[in-house]
C-alpha cells in the first residue's frame, strides 16, 4: 500500500468512526471473566489513550507499548500509550497525544486526528479511557521514556484482522499469576483487558473499511 493509499484508507476509517461505534458490545467480547463491576463516580479520572496508525515497509502499523513492573494495579501490562487527562490539557485529545509524546516521543504536532472510539471504564483503577485515533503520514522515530516505556511493541494491523489472533481460551499464566481472560495472542505477545477490549472495538471498525476502494 502506498503512502498515498494509507491516507486515504485513514479517512474512511475516519468517516466510520465519525458515523457509529461498536461500542460496548465490541468490549464485552474481550472482557475478563469475573471484571469487578463498579459505578462511575466523582473519583473517577479520565485518560485519553493513542492508537497510533503509520505506514512502514508498506505496512500499516499501530504501536503499543510494555509497562515496567511498579507497585500498582497496571504494573507490566501492554498498553497503548497515554495516561491520566491533567488540568493542562485542552481536551482530551490533547490529553492522549501529549502523553504520546513524553512516553514515546512522537510529536504531538504531527498527528492528523482519525476520531474516538468508545470510552472505556476500568474498575480497578476509577479510570475512564478515551481511546483517541490518528494517523501520521511518515515512520516514527520512536523515542521511550525509560521510567514509563519498558518496550515498544510494533504491531501490523492486519495480524489484528486475522481471527486466529484472537484467543477464547480464558487461562493463562502471566507475570507469574493466573489471567482468566480472552486475549489476542502475536508471537510471544498476549494482550488482554482494558486493552484488549479496545482493540476488540477497533477491529470491528476495521472489518467495515475496504483496503482496495
Amino acid at each position: 500500500m502506498v503512502n498515498g493509499n494509507f491516507i486515504q484508507y485513514c479517512l474512511k476509517i475516519q468517516k466510520v468512526v465519525g458515523d457509529k461505534l461498536p461500542g460496548e458490545e465490541a468490549h464485552l467480547r474481550m472482557a475478563p471473566v469475573n471484571r469487578p463491576f463498579k459505578y462511575i463516580d466523582q473519583y473517577t479520572k479520565d485518560a485519553g489513550v493513542l492508537i497510533l496508525l503509520y505506514h512502514k515497509k508498506n505496512e500499516i502499523h499501530t504501536v503499543l507499548i510494555k509497562r515496567p513492573v511498579y507497585n500498582g494495579v497496571h504494573s507490566g501490562q501492554i498498553s497503548f500509550p497515554g495516561g491520566k487527562e491533567e488540568n493542562s490539557d485542552s481536551n482530551i485529545i490533547d490529553t492522549a497525544l501529549r502523553e504520546t509524546e513524553e512516553e514515546i516521543g512522537i510529536d504531538k504536532e504531527k498527528h492528523n486526528i482519525i476520531g474516538n472510539l468508545t470510552p472505556l471504564y476500568i474498575p480497578i483503577s476509577n479510570i475512564k479511557v478515551h481511546p483517541v485515533i490518528s494517523y501520521i503520514p511518515d515512520t516514527p522515530n520512536f523515542k521511550p521514556d525509560k521510567k514509563e516505556v519498558e518496550n515498544i511493541i510494533e504491531i501490523k494491523i492486519f495480524d489484528l484482522l486475522n481471527p486466529e489472533s484472537s484467543i477464547t481460551d480464558q487461562n493463562f499464566y502471566e507475570n507469574n499469576r493466573m489471567i482468566r481472560a480472552p486475549y489476542f495472542k502475536l508471537g510471544d505477545i498476549k494482550i488482554w483487558g482494558a486493552t484488549a477490549m479496545i482493540i476488540s472495538e477497533f477491529i470491528e471498525v476495521l472489518e467495515s473499511v475496504s483496503f482496495s476502494q
